[in-house]
């Protein structure tokens, strides 16, 4: 029996210390990125375990989200013990107040933050819960990853807090769903904490003529208060393995 997990966003940054800790045998793991990383599948080699890396473009979901529902269609299911879908790419649109934000880019970060996890989150669920219709009983999880700025509002970055609250509100509703239907899967959307990726690097180089959070970002990094992506992939990771997973589908980290 293999524990099966989807990951999105995972060449870089959170994703690719999730990636890393991910990958074992036993446990197939499908990485949803804009670009492969050559060090996975020599990871998986050497471990003997199955890694398959689909370089896509979330910017344009739809097509990714139907080729996700179709191949796990065909999966056998009852060699599966678990599936667990982790939305974890998102993306930083210029920072500036929003009339001056370009209207691509407010658009970029909304389709690959909020629109991708919806849509790969809905087809996940079409298909798995076709395997509960057919006798399947594993468990189906969705780990949504959220951000602290999805329920604190800050300046110049309209476009990614609203994409991030969005992500917690469907999480609600979904997990009201999934509820009411016998075997449902749990959903959690998680904000893991401010981590040192190339996001903090972003905000850092804002211009603090538009950006009055600038100084806040440059003194937690001075102050060391940053996570690394490895202790925060694996605080991220442990959420899975809770026995409450899912019991509120909106959490931090920490909590």
């Amino acid at each position: 029996m293999q524990d099966l997990v989807i990951l999105t966003g995972a060449s870089r940054g959170l994703g690719l210390a999730m990636a890393r800790q991910l990958v074992a045998p036993g446990r197939p793991l499908l990485c949803l990125s804009r670009h492969t990383n050559p060090e996975l599948d020599a990871l998986a080699q050497a471990q003997g375990a199955t890694v398959l890396q689909w370089p896509v473009d979330l910017a344009d979901p739809a097509p990714v989200a139907a080729r996700l529902q179709q191949w796990l269609s065909q999966l056998d299911a009852p060699s599966l013990a678990s599936a667990t879908l982790i939305n974890n790419a998102g993306v930083i649109p210029e920072i500036a107040p929003l009339e001056h934000c370009p209207p691509d880019s407010i658009a970029w970060a909304l389709r690959v933050g909020l629109e991708a996890p919806m849509l790969l989150t809905a087809a996940f669920l079409h298909a798995s819960g076709a395997w509960v219709d057919a006798g399947w009983r594993g468990p189906r999880k969705v780990l949504n990853i959220s951000s602290g700025l999805g329920r604190r509002a800050m300046a110049a970055q309209a476009p990614y807090c609203a994409a991030k609250a969005g992500m917690d509100h469907f999480s609600r509703c979904v997990a009201l769903d999934e509820a009411h239907r016998e075997h449902g899967a749990r959903i959690v959307s998680l904000a893991p904490g401010v981590i040192d990726t190339d996001m903090q690097t972003q905000l850092r180089a804002g211009d603090p003529a538009g950006f009055p959070d600038l100084q806040r970002f440059v003194e937690l990094q001075r102050q060391k208060q940053l996570t690394s992506p490895e202790d925060a992939a694996a605080q991220v990771l442990a959420w899975l393995r809770r026995p409450d997973f899912g019991r509120e589908p909106v959490a931090d980290v920490r909590g």
